[in-house]
């Protein structure tokens, strides 16, 4: 009479103990209480480079290999299109808007090292909660949130404020004017117009000089040494910050020394790689973050020799394949230390490909795939599409796709609650934690709206239609392309965010993403049934949001960006400020 009784209970254990087996992979998440984190960050890299997004052309096997193994993010969305108020928002996991990173006027990033301002000291990033989690926090590479906020050494902005524990890497931004054979790109056309003024008022000193001289023109000696004097100012004023750029904001740092001042750009690439396994091995037996901040592939495009003229697609090509392998060289630290089953791997870009940056024949600027526009444009999802990659093995499943809307921003609650730490409540958190969505507990991101913003100015909104699929952009300003039709604003470098250079919308620009993601239809009254639902569902979202919005103080406003002598970083006597600490060693 057992007999039957005991087949009962196999028939109901046997399937039982198969399944949790199949499913022990991905429950590992409770026994790992608190994993490593590297996060990837890459530099003005287009969706459209990377091979695992559809790039055939360029070789990214260690990136492709990260979304083998892992889960890849089609709709992954930058909070801004530049880098400083993008990485403002990663870092703090809220719009840059919010901080006050983001930009009132057409300086929409820090320009230099020495201007005072950058990331607010109250705001909190996911490395500072880290830290008080008991992580070691590195960041290596690029910071570009500030230095100084009133004296050359008060590092108020610095990494090591916002809860890095190390860092190494530039302060500011990669530039063409750190690489002495490239044409200066800092403020361009700025500076032909300083130039040009320069030029117009010495010749109108050195004319009148010859006057007086020749008896041509009646004028006082006194008044004439008052016009050179002036003249002579007036080029000191602007000479002694944009004559000066590579040595002002092309520096390297080691927490709060200085290295190199101007940077060795020779030997940047295998200096930030070796302080990136280092900073690996050295934490490797305590939980650890490491913020990998690439210079890749912002220009000037610096380049190891061992690269130059390997891709399909000159410079540009060159070094997207480089930093792929930067990548490759990481993740092979990590799996000869056997940290890789302990450590939750990101990769993404801060924004999308600057679409503009050409010299002559030269493409010096990323490819964003099917979307349009690209860096700097708010709006378009050239602009803030960006790769997003995650790679957990045991706990996030392989080879999965994911085409939800997400942002940069919800890295910082997903690694803070991973870590065993909590968001800040006493302010406003615009990310969400992506873990349920990455492991497959949910089908739906939690994003229902996204705002794009271009500096403040609000161009496009988002709405995750979760019970149809459907994703509606709103576009509510535009930039004009310049040339008409180029898909991009050539003659200026860059596409504003207002004034001239925009078009407003109304009604809005209307496109449903997942049926035409390239932008190219917009819908109306006519063709779209639920144009004006939708609409006004936005246009109520849109008010909702603003009375999120606190007054911050700018921080990207003109006094805030301009070239302050006392707040320089120096590694000598200021102004003569020269080391290489680097080379000594």
């Amino acid at each position: 009479a057992s007999f039957p009784l005991l087949c009962f209970r196999s028939l109901l254990v046997t399937p039982l103990i198969f399944g949790l087996l199949l499913q022990a992979p991905f429950t590992q998440l409770s026994t790992i209480t608190q994993p490593n984190f590297v996060l990837f960050l890459a530099d003005d890299l287009g969706i459209g480079d990377v091979g695992c997004y559809g790039n055939d052309t360029i070789r990214t096997p260690n990136i492709d290999r990260l979304a083998e193994e892992g889960v890849k993010l089609t709709q992954h969305i930058a909070a801004a299109p530049l880098c400083t108020p993008s990485r403002a928002a990663f870092l703090t996991g809220r719009y840059p808007l919010r901080s006050g990173m983001d930009a009132i006027n057409d300086y929409r990033v820090i320009f230099w090292n020495a201007g005072s301002g950058g990331l607010p000291p109250n705001e909190t990033t996911f490395a500072k909660i880290l830290q008080h989690q008991g992580y070691s926090t590195g960041l290596i590479g690029k910071w570009h949130q500030g230095v100084n906020c009133e004296s050359r050494n008060d590092h108020c902005h610095h990494p090591l404020k916002h809860g890095f524990d190390y860092f190494y890497g530039m302060p500011f931004t990669l530039i063409s004017d750190c690489q002495p054979t490239e044409t200066p790109e800092m403020d361009r056309a700025f500076r032909r117009k300083l130039w040009l003024s320069t030029q117009m008022i010495g010749l109108i000193t050195l004319t009148a000089v010859l006057g007086r001289l020749t008896g041509l023109i009646s004028v006082h000696w006194k008044t004439l040494t008052c016009l050179a004097g002036f003249s002579l100012l007036f080029f000191i004023s602007w000479f002694s910050s944009y004559g000066f750029v590579r040595y002002w904001n092309c520096i390297m740092m080691r927490n709060h020394g200085i290295t190199e001042q101007p940077m060795v750009t020779d030997r940047t690439t295998s200096l930030i790689l070796r302080e990136s396994i280092s900073f690996i091995e050295r934490n490797k037996h305590k939980p650890f973050l490491l913020f990998l901040s690439f210079l890749h592939s912002h220009t000037p495009l610096l380049t190891t020799e061992k690269f130059l003229g390997r891709s399909r697609h000159g410079l540009y090509g060159d070094n997207v394949e480089e930093m792929d392998w930067m990548v490759g060289q990481v993740l092979d630290a990590i799996d000869k230390e056997g940290l890789k089953d302990t450590t939750l791997v990101y990769f993404a870009s801060d924004h999308g490909g600057w679409l503009e940056r050409q010299e002559g024949e030269r493409q010096l600027g990323g490819w964003n795939g099917i979307y349009k526009g690209g860096k700097a444009m708010g709006g378009w999802e050239g602009g803030i599409r960006v790769p997003g990659i995650f790679r957990w093995p045991g706990v996030l499943p392989a080879g999965t796709v994911i085409d939800e809307p997400t942002s940069l921003m919800d890295i910082y609650p997903t690694v803070v609650h991973l870590a065993g730490g909590a968001v800040p409540l006493d302010r406003v958190i615009d990310g969400r934690d992506l873990l349920p969505l990455l492991q497959g507990a949910v089908v739906h991101s939690e994003h229902e709206f996204l705002f794009h913003y271009c500096g403040v100015h609000l161009h496009a909104v988002r709405w995750h239609q979760k019970d149809t699929g459907a994703v509606w952009k709103a576009h509510y300003v535009t930039p004009i392309f310049s040339p008409p039709g180029a898909g991009a604003c050539y003659d200026r470098g860059f596409c504003p965010c207002f004034g001239e250079g925009v078009t407003h919308h109304e009604p809005p620009l209307l496109f449903e993403l997942s049926q035409d993601p390239s932008e190219a239809k917009p819908l109306s009254a006519e063709t779209e049934p639920l144009f004006d639902t939708v609409i006004r569902k936005i246009g109520r979202a849109i008010e909702e949001h603003r009375r999120t919005l606190a007054p911050v103080p700018e921080q990207l406003s003109v006094s805030n960006v301009v070239w302050k002598p006392w707040l320089q970083p120096c590694c000598g006597t200021f102004p003569f400020c020269w080391c290489d600490k680097e080379g000594d060693n």
